[in-house]
């Protein structure tokens, strides 16, 4: 059952009855007419298998089940073919073995060509069939030319770029050697979904003649002019450690809708790898696992996508914006509305690859193949004329130079490197990384073992100039003198004979002409039948066809065009103010629904001249009518948004500072307490990591979601609130929807909750069901209390003052949720114990508490447990606390009083007419207050309160052994 579940999480199944028909999979190798019988509708690119092959198959699994009917030697026990672990005799081909890395660790450690020839030898040569590629060979047009002929190494490795590794999954210093190493040859490092710190944004100057740098003590073999900041930055509203600071330092910026590795899961990082460095960066708790499913980075529907990109144009006008897709079938429509949503660039994942986090039950099965992928996005976009827009960037398991020239002749512009950059740089393939014991130091946050790590940013050089110098030698053996030129040219490529070796150099075409369709091609029994031709149609040939070629990766990004942010950047007074980085700027502004991402460009111009923490002036901006979406998107520190008004979807979202307020004008249908309009839209604070909200009016669904370090205060919201949070507060003085801190593993949740819906409606997710309580610490109460007198200063909501303006009556209709990681907390966790020198009574939680069940199976459970967890707050803040006068003792017993039970008195004769038992108990307790001086009504009132409150308890419960205890305890 856990397995079928997983399954159906990753392609987005939560109703069982969703599943049945859908076929939302795809058939790889099968016959057509296998397909038609048992999978009819499933789209298949690639034929295969016929039903003889399939039936001889398992013929062969059934003989090795019992050999004893062909008379055959039975094996002693089953054979284990090594999915996950690498055999070296009898188990399945690994990609990834000890001869490979070896044979690459001596070449790139020693810059050893020869070393270099025996890796690409096992690459090429030394394998059986394992991808479509290895189906394929060169059959060129043109006589070879000199390899001096052909473009250098630089040009081509600028072409080049690594997977989103991210820091946490790798070591520090792994990750920084990838971004050292790739900068040196003019490729792109990514961040990976970890954020990045921003020391790695400036340039080394500080190296001394053995390689290192104060800078980075931990790491070898640098050189001054070094640079360890990632060209491309993974991004999503919701992903780890975006900022402002973060953003701007870019030139790509990438969406990663899903990882073609494992399609439907995000990145799991588990938490003995979440550090404090770690954490630090992922605005998160360390120790605390993290997991990035994908509804917690974006809504992918094509039109919050393109919000996204445009978002992302808006902050960082001069970096291009990547979008990641899986390759399966129907990728190129995808990509089609991708491309015209104003993507700059369209990677196209394949199935194999990953790393350091990933578990077990997420590698078999998962992903397709790149060829596929990206021969079916190269056709959609040259059909559809949109191919000179994007940028095409494939990766999945490319290792060598004949895979990039392959991936340029299916259309590819750009080439992405995963796992074997991180052998190169020192992994040898332990397969233990996600258990956080990599025995090398390159995917483990142990400090011990990170001090193995045996990489430099000349591994990865190095690395990259051989791939580079092998493309060269293909090239001129091909008779062309740049990628460029093959790009696109599918027609180089025919269907491979089996019955030579494929050699990684190709012989001349005089020596081996282009196989027609008519050569009978000598085949192994799987591969005889599967069908290529999908893979190679739509070659662009003449020069017509060929006028896209090159002009999207020349290209600029793509522009928003003039936006609202404009008026502002552009005015010379605002320049002045940003640089001079002191006192206050102030404009006000009217916009319209149609202003998008207000206040994103604006953030974007501050952090690239102070970073995310250095702006020291205020900058308040108001503004009056109605926002578009993502208002106040990536908000930095010192920018003060006041909208009066309404805001759109995704307000707030990916904010790091500063300030966002929201309040109706007079009269509209927002004001007043009853309204159930939402004056702000759904996802508002998507990833947000700091900075202060105030809404005064009800926010739809997922507000808070992905919240990592922001102070809120809103008046009600729809379902999903504080979904997947890791840190900060979210203050909700109104009604809430359901499935309340889904996933939520840090952070505070105050839900203001009158009517106890929350506990009887069971809102809160499982989750964190049971970490919902009252507010029993001061500095907690004192932290709520601040932030709806914030609320009220600048939004003058009637609601925050109607609560501040009897704060003990209201205060217990308060809960707290807290997550596992915050229960220590000082705004959590009860005061200490009082001095020694206060009476004993009021040294422990109180007698009646210890007396009253926990909880009852009886119809009237959920009111004893209201009661029970109303007392438990009251008495808690009453006994707990520092000693008082007696005086303000009772006035907080008898305020309470008022407040839970409406001043409800013991009267002996109500309870006399309802049961002779509480009426005996109601007349010990008139007996027991007849000794309480009579000018002393507070204190009556108070202890009368107490014990007619654990009376009425038991009641509830049915439980009468308690009702003496709780009148010893009212009487203690």
């Amino acid at each position: 059952i856990m397995g079928l579940k997983k399954i159906m999480s990753k392609i987005g199944i939560s109703v069982l009855e969703c599943y049945r028909g859908a076929q939302i999979f795809q058939c790889i190798g099968l016959n057509k007419d296998v397909v038609d019988l048992a999978f009819r509708g499933t789209p298949t690119m690639v034929q295969g298998l016929s039903l003889s092959d399939l039936a001889n198959e398992a013929m062969m699994f059934h003989l090795n089940s019992y050999p004893e009917l062909e008379e055959a030697t039975s094996a002693e026990k089953l054979n284990w073919v090594g999915w996950y672990k690498y055999r070296k005799n009898g188990g399945e081909y690994h990609y990834n073995n000890p001869d490979m890395s070896k044979a690459l660790h001596k070449a790139v450690r020693k810059k050893e060509p020869l070393a270099y020839e025996d890796y690409r030898r096992q690459m090429m040569d030394a394998k059986p069939i394992s991808t479509l590629r290895d189906l394929l060979e060169f059959s060129s047009d043109r006589q070879p030319i000199p390899v001096e002929e052909v473009e250098d190494t630089m040009s081509i490795c600028s072409r080049f770029a690594t997977g989103g590794m991210s820091l946490g999954a790798l070591s520090r210093e792994a990750h920084e050697v990838i971004g050292f190493g790739v900068n040196r040859v003019g490729g792109k490092s990514n961040s990976g979904e970890g954020g990045e710190d921003p020391l790695r944004y400036r340039r080394l100057n500080d190296v001394d003649d053995v390689g290192h740098s104060p800078s980075f003590p931990h790491l070898k073999g640098l050189r001054n002019g070094d640079l360890a900041s990632s060209k491309t930055k993974q991004i999503a509203s919701g992903r780890f450690g975006v900022t402002p600071n973060y953003l701007v330092n870019a030139e790509q910026l990438e969406i990663k809708i899903a990882q073609g590795a494992k399609p439907g899961e995000g990145g799991q990082l588990p938490g003995p790898k979440v550090s404090e460095y770690i954490a630090s960066l992922r605005n998160s708790v360390p120790g605390v696992e993290l997991i990035s499913p994908p509804p917690h980075h974006d809504i992918y529907g094509i039109e919050d996508l393109a919000q996204l990109i445009y978002d992302l144009h808006q902050i960082s006008p001069e970096a291009k914006v990547s979008v990641k897709l899986v390759a399966t079938a129907g990728i190129g429509t995808v990509a089609a509305g991708v491309a015209k949503a104003n993507a700059d660039v369209i990677q196209v994942s394949g199935a194999d690859g990953g790393t350091g986090a990933s578990p077990l039950s997420s590698i078999m099965h998962a992903g397709g193949p790149w060829e596929l992928g990206l021969a079916e996005v190269q056709q959609t976009l040259v059909t559809n004329n949109l191919r000179d827009r994007v940028v095409i960037r494939v990766d999945g398991g490319l290792r060598t130079g004949w895979d990039i020239v392959v991936g340029a002749m299916m259309g590819a512009d750009e080439f992405g490197f995963g796992t074997i950059v991180m052998i190169a740089e020192g992994c040898i393939m332990a397969r233990v990384c996600h258990v956080n014991r990599c025995p090398v130091g390159v995917a483990t946050q142990k400090a011990e073992l990170r001090k193995k790590f045996p990489g430099t940013p000349e591994h990865i050089e190095n690395f990259f100039l051989f791939v580079a110098e092998e493309v060269r030698v293909i090239l001129a053996a091909l008779g062309y003198k740049s990628l460029e030129e093959i790009c696109g040219r599918s027609d180089l490529l025919s269907r491979r004979r089996m019955d030579i070796a494929r050699k990684s150099v190709p012989a001349p075409p005089a020596a081996r002409p282009r196989a027609s369709s008519d050569v009978k091609i000598q085949e192994v029994t799987k591969t005889s039948g599967v069908v290529l031709d999908s893979m190679l149609e739509g070659a662009s040939v003449t020069p017509e066809q060929r006028a896209w070629v090159g002009v999207a990766l020349k290209a600029p990004a793509h522009s928003n065009g003039t936006v609202f942010d404009d008026l502002v950047v552009n005015d010379p007074e605002f320049r002045t103010f940003v640089q001079k980085n002191n006192g206050v700027f102030e404009q006000e502004h009217t916009i319209t629904n149609t202003d998008r991402a207000v206040g994103g460009r604006i953030s974007g111009a501050i952090a690239r001249e102070h970073g995310d923490d250095g702006f020291q002036g205020t900058l308040n901006l108001k503004f009056k009518g109605a926002a578009g979406q993502s208002f106040g998107v990536f908000n930095i520190k010192g920018l003060h948004l006041r909208m009066e008004g309404e805001v759109n979807d995704y307000m707030g979202k990916g904010m790091n500072g500063g300030s966002i307020t929201i309040f109706p004008p007079s009269g509209s249908a927002f004001a007043g307490e009853q309204s159930e309009m939402a004056i702000a839209g759904n996802t508002c604070l998507y990833g947000a990591t700091g900075g202060q909200v105030f809404v005064s009016g009800r926010v739809g669904e997922r507000f808070g979601v992905r919240n990592a370090g922001v102070q809120a205060v809103i008046e009600g919201s729809g379902d999903h609130l504080g979904e997947y949070m890791t840190n900060g507060v979210i203050v909700a003085l109104g009604s809430t929807g359901r499935n309340i801190g889904a996933g939520m593993s840090g952070g505070l949740l105050y839900l203001y909750d009158p009517m106890d819906q929350i506990k009887s409606y069971e809102l809160v997710n499982q989750d964190n069901s049971d970490n919902a309580d009252r507010v029993v610490s001061p500095d907690g109460e004192q932290q709520l209390k601040e932030l709806i007198e914030d609320h009220a200063n600048r939004t003058g909501s009637p609601a925050a003052k109607k609560i501040l303006g009897d704060w003990d009556m209201h205060l217990p209709h308060f809960y707290q949720i807290v997550p596992p990681s915050e229960r220590n907390s000082r705004f959590v966790k009860p005061p200490e114990p009082p001095p020694q020198n206060v009476d004993s009574t009021f040294k422990r939680e109180p007698v009646l508490m210890r007396s009253l069940p926990a909880s009852s199976t009886n119809t009237g459970s959920r009111y004893s447990k209201r009661t029970h967890m109303g007392l438990r707050s009251l008495l808690l803040r009453s006994c707990v606390a520092e000693p008082k006068s007696w005086s303000e003792t009772r006035a907080t017993f008898v305020g309470s009083s008022r407040t839970t039970f409406g001043g409800m008195n013991a009267s002996k004769d109500s309870l006399q007419t309802r049961s002779p038992k509480r009426g005996e108990s109601a007349e010990k307790m008139q007996t027991f207050w007849q000794k309480i001086p009579k000018g002393d009504e507070s204190l009556r009132r108070a202890i009368g309160f107490l014990a007619m409150s654990g009376n009425y308890l038991c009641m509830l419960t049915k439980s009468h052994s308690c009702k003496e205890n709780s009148l010893s305890a009212a009487t203690q």
